[in-house]
Parts: structure tokens; sequence; C-alpha cells
């Protein structure tokens, strides 16, 4: 008796534990879903062969509206400025303890030495700017500000 026991206990856990998931994602752009289709921004040049992926609520929209625009900067200081942004964010990133894990989840893999194309410096370096503003952070010495 005691042998068949287990194996329903383990039967029974099993369909208990079992749950039906909607794998169809709904977007809409009503206030009530804080996921709008366009917080999606991917950032990729037919030149390169590199791709960055944003999905951060509101980025889209506050790049189209409050971002410097395009060609305000050179690439040159965009490049220069990301490489000092992104070593401030990988260290963070490396101090769960210290800093949110949350906000620093993932390290970002950028070379100063490779030439990612204007468009991919020039969001990466927006969503710096978004970021720190958004979240009261500062990476660097530099004040975020537009």
């Amino acid at each position: 008796m005691k042998t068949s026991v287990l194996p329903i206990a383990i039967l029974l856990i099993l369909i208990a534990s079992c749950k039906s998931y909607n794998t169809k994602q709904v977007i809409n752009n009503g206030s009530d879903n804080p996921l709008v289709a366009n917080d999606t921004v991917t950032i990729s040049s037919d030149e390169t062969d590199y791709e960055i992926i944003i999905i951060e609520p509101g980025f889209n929209g506050w790049l189209l509206s409050t971002a410097r625009p395009r060609g305000y900067y050179t690439q040159n200081w965009l490049e220069n400025r990301n490489d000092l942004l992104v070593q401030a964010w990988n260290q963070r990133n490396l101090q769960p303890f210290t800093y949110d894990p949350n906000l620093y989840e993932l390290r970002i893999d950028y070379d100063p030495r490779t030439d990612y194309g204007y468009e991919v410096n020039y969001k990466l370096y927006n969503y710096f700017i978004y970021f720190q503003l958004k979240y009261k952070q500062q990476l660097t010495g530099f004040i975020p500000r537009i």
C-alpha cells in the first residue's frame, strides 16, 4: 500500500502544479497596460552586424520627443561617452549588493575599437540618459541632462 501511495501523491502534485498559460501576448495602447507596442526599440545597422534591443516602457516616446536630434552629436563624441557609460554600467552590474540588480541586470558588451555606426551609438547614448533621468542614477561624473 505504501508503494502505491507515493506514485499517486507525485502524480497529484504534478497535476496540481500544471497551469494553463496564454502564450499570446496582447499589446494595446490603452493606459491600463504599461507595455506599449513602441516600447521595444531595436537598433541595428545595415552596414554592420550589430544590434541592440531596448525594452523599456516610455523610452521610444522620450527618444522622439525629448532627446537631442540625430546629428547633434558627432559619432566620435558618442563613442567616447558610450565607452565611459558602458564601463560604469558594467561596474555596477558586477556589484549586485551595492547597486540594485534589477536596474543593472545585463552586462553590456561594447568594444570601443569597433565601429557600430552612428545610429547604434546615438540610441545607446540616449538610452543611458533616459535611464539616468528615469531611475535617478548618475553613472559617471557627467550630470545627465538634455
